[in-house]
This record gives structure tokens, sequence and C-alpha cells, in this order.
């Protein structure tokens, strides 16, 4: 028991200081383009009940420096029950590009987030689809930073950074920090060209590549994986072309969830998309990661029973720790979140907890989403 603890933990600080030598040496990327950009982009943003936030994110993207004639925006409304529709066509005549709003019925589906994005890109004129949610927040060289690196890499499918903003109390900023550590997994992986993460609030890839794999066939009975799963769909077909868009123009904002049962369901809702994944590495690495988590109160519970030296629990949980801080801390910056540095300590004590609580909660069907059950 205790060797295993020992060669858990030991594999863990080797793989975690790849993680951060990755990130320092993966370079910011700088838009130098000099051409005009020619591709045209359908922008798609899934709502339920966004009217409070929505108008932000279209007040960012009406100040977008990509040429507006190349750019169209969908706003595929899920039957919202608030004012969502009515906000959103209300600046259809404010904007300089095209926005249109698609009204979805109020059917039920495992998968409204997959179901939102498909009649979205059948009614798409872009050759380039961007995804992202209606309470997120983006820079106005977000979409130009996007188009640049794509026509630089001419990638299949690009990955882009989220962060969280206006934390208020312990549980938003343990949050950024845990949402950095994914964002920074994703990216080291897109690096490798072993593909493991995304984030669909930041995600972009061709309208033809998703055809060409058959968009969500075969996994849109999963409520989640709007992103990762078909990542993982166009990484099998197109080997080599995903790429992380390390730029911090390309940054989009969202906020923390505002309360444990939103937390709870959402964390479960990801969770539920595990059991989908083909390929065996994403698997492999959730498993590693988890054992590598509750090896922490296994170390706690043996140092306890005696099983364990001061100097041996320490050391294991030092060999846990230093490298996680330096990662973390390497990705915060970018993310230009260096005030939730001192958060890092208070979120690699409870993360062990958290990572065995939703691997195992995540083994049970159910949970709610945007106002609605879904399994």
């Amino acid at each position: 028991m205790i060797y295993t603890l020992f060669t858990i933990v030991i594999i863990y600080f080797f793989f975690t200081m790849s993680m951060a030598l990755i990130w320092w040496w993966f370079p910011a990327y700088q838009s130098v383009e000099t051409m005009l950009p020619t591709k045209k982009i359908t922008l798609i943003i899934p709502v339920r009940n966004e009217e409070q936030t929505l108008p932000l994110l279209l007040d960012d993207l009406s100040r977008q420096t990509y040429p507006a004639g190349l750019l169209e925006v969908i706003i595929a409304d899920d039957a919202s029950s608030d004012r969502t529709r009515a906000v959103a066509e209300s600046f259809i005549l404010q904007m300089p590009y095209r926005l249109r709003v698609l009204s979805l019925s109020d059917e039920r589906t495992a998968s409204p987030k997959k179901r939102a994005i498909r009649e979205s890109i059948a009614q798409a004129t872009g050759d380039l689809i961007i995804t992202t949610d209606g309470d997120c927040r983006v820079g106005p060289r977000w979409i130009e930073a996007i188009a640049a690196f794509q026509a630089r890499t001419g990638a299949k499918l690009i990955s882009g950074p989220v962060t969280f903003v206006q934390e208020k109390n312990a549980f938003d900023w343990l949050q950024t920090v845990e949402g950095s550590s994914l964002i920074g997994s994703g990216a080291c992986t897109m690096r490798l060209g072993i593909p493991t993460m995304c984030n669909g609030a930041n995600l972009v890839y061709e309208k033809a590549a998703f055809h060409e794999v058959g968009g969500f066939d075969g996994v849109d009975h999963v409520a989640s994986g709007d992103d990762e799963l078909l990542m993982h769909k166009i990484a099998a077909r197109y080997p080599g072309q995903i790429h992380f868009l390390k730029s911090a123009d390309a940054i989009v904002q969202t906020t923390p969830q505002p309360s444990l049962t939103a937390f709870y369901h959402q964390r479960k809702r990801w969770a539920s998309k595990w059991r989908a994944y083909q390929s065996y590495l994403p698997s492999l690495l959730a498993v590693f990661v988890f054992l590598a988590n509750a090896a922490v109160p296994a170390v706690l519970l043996a140092w306890m029973g005696s099983y364990l030296s001061n100097l041996e629990a320490v050391v294991l949980l030092l060999l846990k720790a230093v490298p996680e801080w330096l990662f973390l801390g390497s990705v915060l910056l970018f993310l230009r979140k260096k005030n939730a540095w001192p958060w890092i300590l208070l979120t690699q004590l409870l993360y062990p907890f958290y990572v065995v609580f939703f691997g195992l909660a995540a083994q049970r069907k159910g949970f709610r989403w945007k106002d609605r059950e879904l399994t």
C-alpha cells in the first residue's frame, strides 16, 4: 500500500512538472498577419434565459475588429421563459454584422446544447464555426485573433482560453484556480498532439470538418460533450490538426457558478461525458488524476495510522503540491489572474476530496441544467 502511494505520487510529480515545462515552452501567439482576412465566420451562441448577460456579450461583439462583412452571429434561443429572445432581436438593427435569432422548440432532448449548435450549423453561411455562451465576455480582437491563427495553422479545431471574473468570495476564487488547471492541461495535451479536453465557451472548428465526422452523431445521447466529444472525433479524423490558441486577445471571460448546487450540477454534467470517451487516453488520464488526488487523503490516513513517518508524509504531499503550484501559477499569470495565486494552496487542500467526490458522483445519472432535468 505504501509503495503504491509513493509510486503514484512520484509519477504524478513528473507528469505535472512535464506539463509546467510544456506550458513554459509553449509560445504565445502574436498576430502579425499582413494578408486581408477572407474567411467567412459564423459565431453560434446557444442561450436559454440569458436576458441579463446576453446584452453584455452582444455589446462586446459590436466592437470586434474582424470585418463585419465576413461575420454572422446566430443566437440559438432554446425556448427561454424570460425576455432573451426579445433582447436578442432588439440588437439586430444595431449590429454592424448579420445577426439572426434562431428560435428552438421546447422539446425533450438528451442534449439541448448539441441540438442548438447542430440546427445553427445547418443555417450557417460561414466556413469557420465559433461557439461561445450567452454569459461570456470577449475582447475586441477575439475573432480577429482566432481567424489569423486558423489561417496560419490550418487547424481543423482550435480551443481557446477561458477564465472567470467578478470573483467575490473564496468559492469563486477556487473555481478560477480549478478552471486554470483544466485550460492549462487541455492546452498542453494539444501541444503534444494528444488532445484531451477543451471548453465550448471558446471553441472553433471548420464547418466542413464538423460534417466530415458526422457532427454529434454517436455522442448526441450524452448531455455534455458538445466540445470535448466533438474534438475527439475531429482529432481522430485529422491527427495533428487540433491546436490551442495561447493568446491574451483570445481569452473569454465568464462568471463562476453562484452556488454549491449550481456548481454540483455543472460538474456532474461535465463528468457524465467521461463514459462516452472513445479514445483510451482521456479516460486513462482522468483515472490517473483521480488516483493521484485520492492519494492525498490516503497519505493523511496512513500518517494518522503511523504507517508513514512525519517526514515521509510531508515529502509525499510536497511532491504533489510544488509542481502543481508552478503549473497553476503560470497558467493563471497568462489568464491575467495573478490575484488568484494565494488561493492555489487552499485549492490544493480541497481539490483531492472534490475529485474523489465527483468521480463517484458521476456514476449516478441525473442532473439539472438550465431549469431542466437531464440524464
